[in-house]
């Protein structure tokens, strides 16, 4: 429904970054010898020649790193937050790959070199798009290509549509709704009439999408509606009445022609799936260098406190309902699981509270360990397997789930993660049944530099100790 920028404009920004990449290159060899001055680096007396190769290579390897990661897509990255984060992780995937090609073809090129390319490369395509940018707005509205928009139907997910139009001021111009239910029509001004006033509204507003969000019992007055709507230049979107059972983001396949919507598509796509998983190993393969050892030190404290078992392996429900083995320091008495009627309580909604401060159940060694959160620390090999994530909803108890509405399913859209938003906002001090909104927030506004932000604010929670229990 809405695109940011034409296909002229995409091509214009392939053609404008190629030339920056190049032109970056070329600079940065030929600053080089005057940067000599910088005390770390080695002193470099003439002008490098680069082969000309590389200013083809160069271009060529980012760009495609972009179009990938969808820069170049007018319908993609609507927000400047969008563009920049898909402009940044391909920057970073673009070194990546230039380093290695650099590596097995022209080595000649020094490491300070080649990050100074990579670096004024990076701002010269982030900068050159901010004017780019609110240039374009203007000449959008100069031009009235505003997308205006009809919504037919004002309820719940006609107002939903609203809040998201909202959003995108520059691309989309919401005219008003329609709707049958005359009382709604005294009760707000935006809406402009009945559906039956359809075509005269369209053609009086100039409007170009109109957006059906009717219920399923109004399969008929939808239908009613594209029909007279039908010979009219507009366009004309459906929004299924069928989010109560979607997971996250609904996806609609073509099969043999025909249709078909998945109501429980996967939260995240192929490319973040990829990026959060490879983010999850690189980082575990460097926690585990440090961990390891102190692994062994509270291995060792658990045995001498308590005996064994060390380990506590429980069954946890995992992403799209999974049920996985989760591995734990063992912080209770041996027969915890045989006591849990002593500590489970509800609340005044008969809503279960698990978990709690003074637990009778807790080992000497135990609190110490969960107040630093030490015990989740074989959680990494859960995280190496690939049946949790470093970052995502806390993967629950079977029982627990069994007393989920439908809506807090929706929190196993994504991998289960060792720590996550719900964590850094509240820890044990929030109830199962009140994260969960935390965990859905998680999953509508995930990307990779959440993730990192929510590791980020978890070492800074633990250290105060603040929940854990």
């Amino acid at each position: 429904m809405i695109r940011r920028f034409s296909i002229n404009y995409a091509i214009i920004s392939i053609i404008m970054d190629a030339i920056v990449i190049a032109f970056i290159l070329w600079l940065v060899a030929y600053i080089r010898p005057n940067l000599d001055i910088v005390p770390f680096i080695k002193d470099v007396h003439r002008r490098i020649a680069l082969p000309p190769m590389l200013y083809a290579v160069f271009p060529i390897v980012w760009i495609l790193i972009m179009h990938f990661f969808s820069v170049y897509d007018g319908r993609k990255n609507l927000r400047i937050v969008e563009e920049f984060t898909s402009l940044t992780v391909s920057g970073f995937l673009a070194g990546i790959s230039l380093a290695g090609i650099l590596y097995f073809s022209y080595r000649d090129i020094s490491r300070f070199l080649f990050l100074t390319f990579m670096l004024l490369s990076y701002l010269a395509l982030f900068l050159w798009r901010i004017p780019a940018r609110q240039w374009y707005q203007r000449r959008n509205r100069k031009l009235g290509r505003i997308r205006r928009t009809l919504i037919a139907g004002a309820g719940i997910v006609g107002r939903e549509m609203e809040a998201r139009i909202k959003k995108y001021p520059h691309q989309i111009e919401l005219v008003g709704f329609l709707d049958d239910d005359e009382k709604k029509r005294q009760n707000h001004t935006d809406i402009l009439g009945s559906l039956d006033s359809a075509r005269a509204i369209v053609r009086e507003r100039h409007v170009d999408d109109v957006i059906i969000s009717l219920p399923l019992r109004a399969h008929a007055r939808a239908s009613q509606l594209m029909e007279e709507l039908f010979n009219l230049p507009v366009r004309v979107q459906i929004i299924p009445d069928y989010f109560q059972w979607t997971l996250h983001h609904a996806t609609v396949e073509d099969f043999a022609g025909i249709p078909l919507m998945d109501v429980r598509a996967p939260a995240l796509t192929e490319n973040q799936r990829l990026i959060k998983r490879v983010f999850d190993i690189f980082t575990i393969s460097l926690i585990l260098i440090p961990a390891l050892p102190i692994m062994s030190l509270i291995a060792l404290a658990i045995w001498l406190d308590d005996g064994s078992p060390v380990l506590f392996n429980q069954k946890r429900i995992g992403e799209n309902g999974r049920i996985f083995m989760v591995y734990k320091f063992r912080t209770m008495v041996k027969n915890a699981e045989q006591m849990r009627h002593l500590v489970e309580q509800t609340d005044e909604q008969g809503r279960l509270i698990h978990k709690h401060r003074n637990d009778p159940r807790i080992t000497r060694v135990g609190y110490f360990l969960r107040r630093w959160s030490l015990d989740e620390f074989p959680q990494f090999f859960n995280v190496f397997r690939g049946s949790m994530s470093l970052v995502g909803p806390r993967p629950e108890l079977p029982h627990l789930v069994e007393k989920y509405e439908p809506w807090q399913r929706k929190r196993f859209a994504v991998p289960q993660g060792i720590t996550g938003w719900w964590q850094i906002h509240g820890r044990s001090d929030k109830p199962m049944h009140l994260h969960t909104d935390e965990d859905l927030y998680y999953i509508q506004n995930y990307s990779i530099w959440l993730d990192i932000k929510i590791l980020i604010a978890t070492f800074w929670i633990v250290l105060r100790g603040k929940g854990a229990y």
